[in-house]
């Protein structure tokens, strides 16, 4: 009989556990049958060892009206940003992204046209990325859109980074710069709802292209990847930011088993970011912190490795690890100590397990 059919069950909500508690749930008596698995749940991505190396999978669905809005995503962005937000997991393991299967639920308002022209940025991502297109499925949909793209890739076992490596006194570094994909965001909101007030306003972008670009065309940073092969440099422990940095944080804070203090000031945010922010009220920081879709890679470096990327602009110190009982805290530019909190962001709906 199915739970539905008991009228006098009480039945739990989502709600209450939270995305993250849900996951807890689904995956608390997993079990491994294959000595191939290397790591199944609980990091980027999933790790299977074939022959000599390893081969990494994660998978990524998007769901229109949740992690996307047509309404100002054009469908080329759309299918590079589908694909980008997968190998992104990939390389947040240490990899190099190698392959993707793209798999996609249709209505019967998108014609054949508004499938190439996704399947246009699809492929421009591979052209880009160097990856391959080896498959999917395709299916239609009474809800809009929905699309779900899974992405491989393979390194060497010793080479794959994990959430869980960090040591205390390693340093803790973040590539690029943070905030400006929740900032492109606003904006977009912003002139959806000046729009629908008045179909004859243009939308005002003047000034916002960066942050618009970060929100609409993100990059996966497999260029850092790259660096770390030449710098002959293994992170001790990584994950990529796309639900805000406080999040990542405490992911590998809880991971590791470690707790770790970041400092306000070193936090790096674009002066675009800074900028904007105070257009809408808020604190560049702030959208760095509980912000989304930066897409840079979070990682630990032992402090031997410093010399190595000290010189490097695309890579940030921003603080280090501690003992667990020291907690996951932020230290404020005038040197106040505040607990770190995933407030995470709101329109990014889905959780990584």
């Amino acid at each position: 009989m199915s739970i539905f059919e008991d009228k006098d069950q009480e039945f739990t909500p989502i709600s209450k556990l939270g995305e993250f508690g849900l996951i807890d749930l689904i995956t608390k008596d997993l079990k491994q049958y294959n000595p191939s698995t290397l790591k199944g749940v609980g990091d980027d991505a999933a790790v299977l060892k074939i022959g000599d190396v390893c081969q990494l999978v994660s998978t990524d669905l998007l769901v229109e009206g949740v992690h996307f809005d047509l309404a100002y995503a054009p469908l080329k962005h759309l299918g590079y940003k589908a694909v980008v937000v997968n190998l992104s997991d990939i390389c947040a393991m240490n990899a190099v992204p190698t392959q993707i299967t793209v798999s996609l639920a249709l209505s019967n308002r998108f014609p054949v046209e508004a499938v190439e022209e996704l399947y246009e940025g699809v492929k421009l991502a591979c052209e880009h990325y160097k990856v391959d297109l080896i498959g999917g499925d395709t299916t239609s949909s009474t809800s809009g859109m929905m699309i779900s793209v899974t992405a491989m890739g393979t390194a060497k076992e010793e080479d794959i980074t994990y959430r869980s490596g960090a040591k205390e006194k390693d340093l803790i570094v973040v590539s690029g710069d943070l905030g400006a994909a929740y900032l492109g965001l606003q904006i977009l909101e912003r002139e959806k709802a000046v729009f629908m007030e008045d179909k004859n306003m243009q939308p005002d972008l003047h000034g916002s292209e960066y942050v618009l670009e970060r929100q609409l065309k993100p990059e996966a940073r497999k260029d850092i990847v790259l660096m770390f092969k030449e710098m002959g440099l293994v992170p001790t422990s990584m994950i990529d930011v796309s639900d805000g940095l406080s999040s990542e944080l405490l992911h590998l804070a809880k991971a590791s088993n470690l707790g770790l203090q970041v400092f306000e000031e070193k936090i790096p945010c674009d002066p675009t970011v800074m900028t904007l922010a105070e257009e809408f009220k808020l604190n560049g920081v702030t959208c760095a912190l509980n912000g989304g879709e930066d897409y840079e890679l979070l990682f630990t470096i032992a402090q031997k490795d410093y010399d190595k990327i000290k010189a490097n602009p695309n890579m940030s110190v921003i603080g280090y690890m501690l003992d667990k009982d020291s907690g996951t805290n932020l230290v404020s530019h005038d040197s106040k100590i505040f607990p770190l909190t995933a407030q995470g962001w709101s329109a990014h709906d889905k959780k990584d397990y």
